[in-house]
């Protein structure tokens, strides 16, 4: 089975006996990566529980086009917006002619006329009904518009017939629907990502930390998505939205992060330390501020945990750990010492003070073999390089 990891997938249910083989359906979506939402017409319900599909999709069930909750932000429409694929399965014959005629009197066909996402029709009915003239001429249609035939399958029906008309097995719909995508470079693969500063505590007003944005770890974590990626991006304080699909873990000193990567890269594929994690933090954090006092004051501070290095000396590290370098001066001799170090796959350093706070960057890409560059661009361009660099590693037999 191909993967959806990172895809939201609509599945409307309309009402035939098929319909108890979306439970099955929506638990082999969700095992493939996907986010599954769900919507049923109203004989739907008569076959299947909306409770049940809400408890294997993890979501609400969306029943009526008219919710009074959802309308107020136009709801519908929102979640038309929200799909990647829409999905109808079973598709009866009647669901199939009001798709095919631009009804829009329910839920379901209002939001295949709203949708930009494709839509894949999954037929289910009697195989008299499904050999009958005006159906063909309707999935003709559909067909016509770019729609997604998928099935059906033949064989023994309920009603005791032989022939097409049968539901395609879920096995065989879901590795359809991924088919329609272009997965990208790491789909299936879970990819970890510090990013931003940390603020290590002097009192509970003031803190040390550094310049770092955060930007270029929200590139390469939006960049991952959109090749396929499951991401989980590990992010110190930051003024940034978090990109779309990614999970984000909030930490602010060292030690949080520490704890939180550690936590997240048991099973992880790859691990990028793009953070700008505090070298010390204080020895000791005083209860009360520090009061003004004398023209010089004396801080005792203790070094923090090496956090890429904790990840790269695991017994089940991740297959690629790549760490970052922000250098002042000799950008390469420096980023190789780390790399050797830390026993790093791969190490991308820049200039430091080129790069804080700025949407572009410089990379010079360090790896066992020597020192490459990449040309100055904008972060999410280059982020792209860099991953599919990641990525053609990954292919590689493993070195440890």
């Amino acid at each position: 089975m191909l993967s959806l990891s990172n895809k939201r997938i609509l599945l409307g249910i309309t009402g035939g006996i098929a319909a108890y083989k979306c439970a099955e359906l929506t638990r082999l979506f969700i095992k493939a990566g996907a986010e599954v939402r769900i919507v049923m017409t109203k004989s739907a319900t008569e076959f299947i529980t909306p409770l049940t599909l809400q408890a294997l999709s993890g979501n609400r069930v969306h029943l009526d086009l008219l919710d009074p909750e959802a309308e107020a932000a136009m709801g519908h429409i929102e979640l038309a917006r929200w799909a990647d694929l829409v999905l109808v399965a079973p598709a009866t014959a009647n669901s199939i002619a009001r798709i095919t005629h631009g009804e829009a009197d329910d839920i379901l066909t209002t939001l295949v006329l709203a949708t930009p996402a494709p839509i894949a029709i999954a037929p289910a009915m009697n195989q008299g009904m499904w050999a009958d003239a005006q159906t063909q001429a309707n999935i003709a249609a559909l067909d016509a518009r770019g729609y997604t035939l998928i099935g059906p399958g033949s064989g023994e029906q309920a009603c005791g017939d032989v022939g097409l008309g049968r539901l395609s097995e879920p096995e065989e719909i879901v590795t359809a629907c991924a088919a329609l995508f272009d997965t990208g470079a790491l789909a299936g693969r879970h990819v970890v990502i510090t990013g931003g500063p940390t603020r290590e505590a002097l009192d509970p007003v003031r803190y040390i930390s550094n310049h770092s944005s955060g930007k270029m770890a929200y590139a390469l974590a939006a960049e991952a998505c959109a090749a396929g990626a499951r991401v989980t991006l590990i992010s110190g304080p930051v003024a940034l939205a978090t990109p779309d699909r990614v999970t984000r873990i909030d930490v602010v000193s060292a030690l949080d992060m520490l704890a939180a990567t550690l936590d997240a890269v048991d099973g992880a594929d790859v691990f990028i330390g793009v953070a700008a994690v505090a070298d010390y933090r204080p020895a000791h954090i005083a209860d009360e501020k520090i009061k003004k006092s004398g023209d010089e004051i004396m801080l005792s501070l203790v070094k923090n945990p090496d956090i890429i290095a904790e990840v790269a000396k695991r017994e089940n590290r991740p297959a690629m750990v790549v760490g970052f370098a922000a250098e002042t001066e000799n950008v390469v001799a420096n980023g190789q010492s780390k790399l050797a170090a830390k026993k790093l796959d791969l190490l991308f350093a820049n200039q430091a003070t080129d790069t804080f706070n700025s949407d572009s960057v410089a990379i010079t890409v360090i790896d066992a073999e020597g020192a490459t560059e990449l040309a100055a661009g904008n972060k999410h361009l280059v982020a792209r390089k860099m991953l599919q660099m990641i990525a053609e590693r990954l292919k590689l037999p493993s070195a440890h």
